[in-house]
């Protein structure tokens, strides 16, 4: 027995020296810290998401022609928006595009602000939408539409500002962040160009208080032609509304991220 113990003892010893010279040998010991969470994204920025009209726009044309100051000029309050010939809205698409968004946005660590809350009520107007945003100080701001045109039309247009006062510090990056959104929808959805409205799928605005009065880089993307059967058949698809929103989020990453 005392044999045994005397040993025991020296084995713990050459274990304990042992364990003690790893370092000096240059190997590791098992000490390696598990990794760190990646950081996400978007973690500390905020996005604005605008989109267009609502779903009650069409019981209030009273609330719809009030009068409200684009940078410009005066023009009411908000529309009805379009809609295809089955009756499905732009209002809903819209909102379903930027629920999706806004979901695409949280996972990538952003802070998410919608100028409306839901799809049952009226407006706001456009004025305040663009307050709305400046005032929770956006990095970035998508403004999400359809567009209603000649049914022989198709096709996306990104809406660019032209320089009116509270925008004109952004022009140049409201530039860029359209080329992002215009690069991402051809990559990410199946909408093309349009071939009726604008040049090459961009189209400059000033008449438009969500670009004139919004002071963070914003474009509006009108993404396809409700009017025309092949686009209406992609912009009430779920799975198409989901790669819109994919589309304007990775977007918004690569102009927040500068690439």
């Amino acid at each position: 027995m005392g044999s045994r113990n005397v040993f025991g003892r020296l084995a713990a010893g050459l274990m304990a020296a042992a364990l003690v010279l790893v370092p000096a040998t240059g190997i590791s010991a098992d000490v390696t810290p598990a990794p760190a969470a990646a950081r996400p994204p978007l973690a500390g920025k905020i996005v604005g998401i605008d989109p267009g009209h609502n779903g009650l726009n069409y019981t209030s044309p009273a609330f719809l022609n009030r009068k409200v100051w684009n940078g410009r000029e005066w023009e009411g309050c908000d529309t009805t928006g379009t809609r295809t010939t089955g009756g499905y809205t732009e209002a809903r698409f819209t909102w379903n595009v930027a629920v999706y968004l806004r979901a695409d946005l949280i996972r990538m660590g952003a802070r998410v602000v919608m100028t409306r809350t839901g799809n049952h009520g009226l407006g706001p107007c456009v004025d305040t939408r663009a307050r709305i945003l400046d005032r929770a100080h956006a990095n970035v701001s998508i403004d999400i539409h359809a567009d209603g045109g000649p049914r022989s039309g198709c096709g996306f247009t990104v809406l660019e500002p032209v320089a009116d006062g509270p925008n004109t510090r952004v022009i140049g990056s409201s530039l860029r962040f359209g080329r992002d959104v215009h690069a991402m929808m051809l990559r990410d959805t199946p909408l093309r160009v349009s071939d009726y409205y604008g040049r090459d799928g961009y189209m400059r605005r000033d008449d438009l208080a969500g670009l004139n009065l919004t002071t963070m880089p914003k474009v509006l993307i009108e993404t396809g032609n409700m009017s025309n059967a092949a686009d209406a058949a992609l912009l009430v698809s779920p799975g198409v509304q989901r790669a819109v929103a994919a589309a304007l989020a990775e977007a918004i990453a690569r102009f927040l991220a500068g690439r």
